[in-house]
């Protein structure tokens, strides 16, 4: 296997690009690694805004180990269910992570479920905490999407523009490969090459994007749960077009058009018109 990656329109070329790394004789996963990053950091991140806005740090701690928890049994499922094909002749496959195989819409839904259940438990504001937890989790999914980038996974259709991408061929799973892929192959020093669309770092730059936005309105922001509407409203806008350009779309059963991108069009519309009716509330009662 070929570990090169290129963005030869940009003249950047990375010879060497492994999917894992041993440390004191264990193997593991850049994938893993950058997700534990990603994690730690959310933590920070939850902690601290948890501070400014006059809540309990400590609440956080405990909620945000729960919450990783069901965040990423919710993205595994997710992805397992509409990848079923993949995993039915072998259930234990499931269970490796290690490869990728995360959805983040299926994180997001099972990290909000365990948000509604701990805030009742613990008798706090479910709204306040998603408004609290909406940073973290865009810094997770800024940060994931590069766990993407050694995977080779997650790529658009071919593309010829300033940020194509060239990968090897035996570095990708065949079944990510187009047609169109095929047409426009480069064979170079004897190894076969394509060129796709970067889909992940157009997802995680509009994740920093958005994590900008964020913080710049959060001491704006008119009631509780505004920033987390905010915040699904413009991924979800990004994922709309953004996932008509993958070539690994999960697809809705019988109907064959991708599960994430219909989702993500019903969130778009839901959230908007969330955020246009409560802030005219606000503005009633103000």
């Amino acid at each position: 296997m070929h570990y090169d990656i290129a963005f030869p329109n940009l003249g950047i070329s990375f010879e060497h690009v492994g999917k894992n790394i041993d440390i004191f004789g264990f193997t593991i996963a850049y994938y893993g690694i950058i997700i534990g990053a990603a994690i730690l950091l959310g933590f920070l991140i939850a902690t601290a805004e948890a501070k400014r806005t006059g809540q309990n740090p400590e609440d956080y701690m405990d909620m945000g180990i729960i919450g990783v928890i069901a965040g990423i049994v919710g993205a595994r499922l997710y992805y397992v269910i509409f990848s079923w094909d993949m995993y039915k002749d072998n259930l234990l496959h499931i269970f490796n992570l290690r490869e990728g195989g995360l959805a983040i819409y299926g994180g997001v839904i099972g990290a909000v479920i365990a948000v509604f259940a701990l805030a009742r438990w613990k008798k706090l504001s479910p709204f306040l905490i998603l408004d609290t937890v909406a940073m973290p989790i865009l810094n997770g999914q800024m940060l994931g999407r590069w766990g993407n980038f050694f995977n080779r996974e997650a790529f658009g259709e071919y593309t010829d523009g300033l940020f194509a991408m060239r990968l090897p061929v035996d570095a990708v799973r065949s079944g990510d490969i187009t047609e169109r892929m095929r047409e426009h192959m480069e064979t170079i020093g004897g190894v076969e090459y394509i060129q796709v669309s970067p889909t992940f770092l157009y997802e995680s730059v509009w994740c920093a994007v958005l994590l900008v936005i964020l913080l710049l309105y959060r001491k704006h922001k008119k009631y509780e749960g505004e920033l987390f509407l905010l915040y699904i409203f413009g991924y979800a806008l990004g994922r709309v077009w953004i996932e008509g350009l993958r070539t690994d779309q999960l697809l809705i059963p019988g109907i064959g058009f991708p599960v994430s991108q219909a989702l993500a069009g019903c969130v778009v519309i839901f959230a908007g018109a969330a955020l246009v009716v409560l802030r005219r509330r606000f503005k009633r009662r103000g």
